[in-house]
């Protein structure tokens, strides 16, 4: 191999580690203890994951489900659900986001802080 496919491989390389390390150090996040719904940038309610429980929010727009100590939603009636196919969150900072109906459901600590925000 000549010296710049050498240096080529070397960057890339370097690169494949800090991501993967970055990614290990976000996800290792601590797990949260409740989520806090907004809807237009209000509060509107915070739910423990501890509790089991199936909430309607927004008037009815969005389903969360609450169970196992994971938060996700159920139902939307925006067109294009994506906020259903987020899956299920847990982990301090982790957000799932409903841009039609202006709605997040965010995990927080029990100080209600998150702890890493990107």
């Amino acid at each position: 191999m000549n010296k710049r496919r050498i240096a080529d491989v070397s960057v890339i390389a370097f690169f494949l580690l800090v991501s993967l390390l970055l990614f290990l150090f976000l996800r290792g996040g601590k797990e949260g203890s409740e989520v806090r719904v907004m809807v237009e940038g209000k509060e509107i309610g915070v739910y423990s994951l501890s509790k089991d429980g199936e909430y309607s929010l927004n008037g009815g727009t969005n389903t969360l489900i609450i169970k196992d100590g994971k938060a996700y939603m159920t139902d939307a009636d925006c067109p294009d659900k994506l906020c259903v196919r987020q899956g299920k969150i847990s982990r301090n900072g982790e957000t799932i986001t409903c841009l039609p109906n202006k709605l997040t459901v965010t995990v927080i600590d029990e100080k209600g802080e998150v702890d890493l925000v990107l």
